[in-house]
C-alpha cells in the first residue's frame, strides 16, 4: 500500500496561514468553460503554494517553518477551499475536452475530501493504529537537500518549532476527547512504543540528527562543529521534551479516555461520516450494504479457487489445516531480515524484466527495497510503497522484517508486485512524470485508482509467469481474499456492530495471513474507516473495463496499449476512468474500421 498521503497527513503537514483572495469572482470575465477552469486551477495552485511551507520551498523562508495548525488557520484554509470548490461545481463538464474533464474530476474530488475532512473534524485525530503525526513529521529532513549553511540553519529552525507543532496537535486531540472524537482504546494498546522509539538520551542517535552525521563539503569544519552543537542543544532541550510530553499525554490522558466503541458509527454523526468515507474511498455511489454483499460474493468465489490449489498440491486435510500448515512450516519463512529483503529484491528485479511485455511506457524513476523502520514496524502493515519527495530521490518498497515467523514467503511475490512493479512504484512514478498537465495532477493519489491498480498488478503476475509454484499462487489468492474480506469486515465493523474479535476471526479463517498480520490489519480498518474498501472496488472496476475493451476490440485489443491508457492520465475517480476507457474503445473502433 502506498504510504499514504492520507487525510491525516494532509492536515498534519499542509496547514499554514494564507492570504485570503477574492475567489468568489474566479470565473468572472472568462468566457469558455475551459478558460474558466484554467483560471480556477491557477487560483488553486497559488493557494496550494501558500497552504504549507512544504509546498513552496524557500531558503531562509519556508524551509525554516513548520505548518501552523491554529484554529484561525484551519478555518481560513477551509473558507479558501470552499470558494474554489463552489466555482468548480458550476462548470459544465460536457463543454470540456477529455483532459480538462479529468482536471475537473480530480480537483473537485480532492477539494471535496479536504472540505469534508475539516467538517468531519478529522484534525481531532492525527493518528491511526499504526502511526501518527509524530512519525510523519520526523520526515522533515527529507524535504531539504542539505548543501549550504542556510539549509542547515533552516532545518535547525524547524527543529526548534517542533514543540509548538506538537502542542497544536495535542490541543486538537484534547478537543477530540472532549467531543467524543478519538481513536478507539483497543487499537491504541502499545501505541506509546512508537513515541518512545524517538526519545533518545544520546540525541546523536536520533533520526533528526542524521543530517549532521555526514555534512556537506560546502560547510567549513568550524561551521560543522557549531551546527552540530546547536543541533544537540535543540534536540536535548526542545525536541526530546516534546516527544516526552506527548508520550505522557498519550499514556496518562489519551489512551485512558479514548472511546470504547470501535465503530465509526459511534462517532458524532457517525453513520453519515462512514457513508462519506465509503463514498470518498470507493469514488462510487455505493452503500455499505452493497459493499458488504459484494465482499461476501467475492469471498465465496476466491475460496473455490483456493480449495482447487489445496487439491492440486494433494494436501491431506481441510482448508483450516492447510492454512495452519502454511503458518507454521519453517520452509515458508526467512530466518534473517536480510534474507527476506534479498528475496523481495530478487522478485522485484525478475518482474522488472517482464515490464516491457506489459507496458509501452515505463517511468525513469528507480526504486529500492528496504526494511520498514524499526520504530513503527511492530504495529505496521506487512509492506508499503514510499514515494520520493524530491526528483533526486528514488521510490522505496518497504518490507516489514519484524517477527520473521509472521512474514511468509509464499505471499511475497504478490506483495512485491503490488508495492513495487507493476504496482505502486510504476503507477505513481508515471503520474509524477506526466508533462503538460496541471501540477496538482502529478501529486494527486486517489486510493480507489491506485490501490485498485495495485491489486490488479498482483493479478498481472499470472500473465507474467511470476507465480512459479502452487504455494505462491495460493499466496496471491490469499492476498486477493484479504482484500475481499476487507469489504465485509470494514462495513461489518463500522455499520453492522461487528466486534473486533469477530472481524479478526473472519479474516483469519478465510486467509493464510499470519495471525499477527490479521490483528494489525483489523486495527488498521478500525482506525481508518473506509480506506480498506478502495482496493477490491478499484480492481473489480479495472478488470471490468479490460473485459469490455477485449470484447469490443477483439483481435485488435492491445494489452500494453490498454495499460498505458489507464496510467497515462494519473490518478482519477473510477467514474472518470470509465469514461476514459470507453472513449479509448470508441477511438480504437473507429480507427480499425
Amino acid at each position: 500500500m502506498k504510504n499514504i498521503i492520507s487525510y491525516l497527513v494532509l492536515f498534519a503537514l499542509s496547514i499554514c496561514q494564507i492570504n485570503t483572495s477574492n475567489a468568489t469572482n474566479i470565473a468572472k470575465n472568462h468566457n469558455s468553460e475551459e478558460q474558466k477552469l484554467a483560471h480556477i486551477i491557477q487560483i488553486y495552485e497559488e493557494f496550494y503554494l501558500q497552504a504549507s511551507p512544504f509546498n513552496q520551498p524557500e531558503v531562509g523562508g519556508n524551509n525554516a517553518k513548520l505548518p501552523n495548525l491554529s484554529a484561525e488557520t484551519l478555518l481560513g484554509q477551509y473558507q479558501q477551499r470552499l470558494a474554489i470548490y463552489q466555482q468548480l461545481i458550476t462548470l459544465d463538464e460536457e463543454k470540456l475536452n477529455q483532459d480538462n474533464q479529468i482536471d475537473l474530476s480530480v480537483l473537485t474530488y480532492s477539494l471535496k475530501n479536504q472540505l469534508d475532512s475539516y467538517t468531519n473534524k478529522e484534525h481531532y485525530m492525527p493518528l491511526m493504529a499504526e502511526s501518527g503525526f509524530h512519525v510523519w513529521i520526523a520526515n522533515i529532513s527529507t524535504k531539504v537537500d542539505f548543501k549550504t549553511l542556510a539549509d542547515y540553519q533552516d532545518y535547525l529552525a524547524r527543529l526548534a518549532a517542533l514543540p509548538r507543532y506538537f502542542s497544536q496537535q495535542t490541543h486538537w486531540m484534547k478537543a477530540g476527547l472532549k467531543h467524543g472524537i478519538s481513536q478507539p482504546k483497543i487499537v491504541l494498546i502499545g501505541f506509546e512504543q512508537s513515541i518512545s522509539a524517538y526519545i533518545k538520551e544520546d540525541v546523536t542517535e536520533s533520526d533528526y540528527y542524521k543530517p549532521f552525521n555526514n555534512m556537506s563539503t560546502f560547510i567549513k569544519p568550524s561551521q560543522q562543529k557549531d551546527l552540530q552543537r546547536q543541533a544537540k542543544h535543540i534536540l536535548s532541550t526542545k525536541v526530546m521534551p516534546a516527544y516526552r510530553a506527548y508520550y505522557d499525554f498519550m499514556v496518562n490522558e489519551y489512551q485512558p479516555n479514548a472511546r470504547d466503541n470501535i465503530a465509526a458509527s459511534s462517532l458524532p454523526n457517525g453513520e453519515a461520516y462512514y457513508q462519506n468515507r465509503l463514498r470518498h474511498y470507493t469514488t462510487l455511489p455505493l452503500t455499505a450494504v452493497q459493499v458488504h454483499q459484494q465482499g461476501l460474493a467475492e469471498v465465496k468465489r476466491i475460496r473455490a479457487e483456493m480449495d482447487a490449489v489445496i487439491e492440486q498440491v494433494n494436501f491431506d486435510g481441510d482448508f483450516a489445516e492447510f492454512v495452519q500448515f502454511l503458518r507454521t512450516d519453517p520452509q515458508f519463512y526467512a530466518t534473517t531480515a536480510i534474507e527476506l529483503l534479498k528475496e523481495a529484491a530478487f522478485i522485484a528485479k525478475k518482474m522488472d524484466a517482464k515490464l516491457p511485455a506489459l507496458f509501452k511506457t515505463l517511468p525513469r524513476t528507480p526504486y529500492g527495497v528496504m526494511a520498514v523502520p524499526a520504530n513503527i514496524a511492530p504495529k505496521y502493515t506487512t509492506g508499503r510503497y514510499e514515494g520520493s519527495s524530491r526528483d533526486d530521490q528514488p521510490g522505496n518498497y518497504w518490507v516489514n522484517t519484524y517477527r520473521l515467523d509472521r512474514r511468509p514467503l509464499y505471499v511475497l511475490t504478490a506483495l512485491t508486485l503490488h508495492e513495487a512493479v507493476p504496482g505502486h512504484h510504476l503507477q505513481i512514478s508515471l503520474a509524477k512524470e506526466m508533462v503538460n498537465v496541471a501540477k496538482f495532477r502529478n501529486r494527486t493519489y486517489i486510493s480507489a485508482f491506485g490501490e485498485g491498480w495495485g491489486l490488479y498488478s498482483e493479478y498481472l503476475g499470472i500473465e507474467a509467469g511470476m507465480y512459479e509454484d502452487p504455494y505462491h499462487n495460493f499466496g496471491r489468492l490469499t492476498y486477493e481474499m484479504w482484500r475481499a474480506c476487507r469489504l465485509v469486515v470494514d462495513t461489518g465493523i463500522h455499520t453492522q456492530g461487528w466486534s473486533r474479535a469477530q472481524a479478526i476471526d473472519f479474516l483469519a479463517s478465510n486467509t493464510a495471513l499470519s495471525l499477527h498480520n490479521v490483528t494489525t490489519e483489523i486495527d488498521r480498518y478500525i482506525s481508518w474507516p473506509g480506506q480498506a474498501l478502495s482496493y477490491k472496488i478499484g480492481e473489480l472496476t479495472i478488470k471490468r473495463l479490460r473485459k469490455t475493451a477485449e470484447q469490443a476490440l477483439g483481435k485488435d485489443f492491445d494489452l500494453r496499449d490498454f495499460h498505458d491508457q489507464l496510467l497515462k492520465h494519473g490518478s482519477m475517480p473510477l467514474s472518470m476512468m470509465d469514461k476514459v476507457v470507453m472513449q479509448y474503445i470508441h477511438e480504437q473502433t473507429e480507427q480499425n474500421k
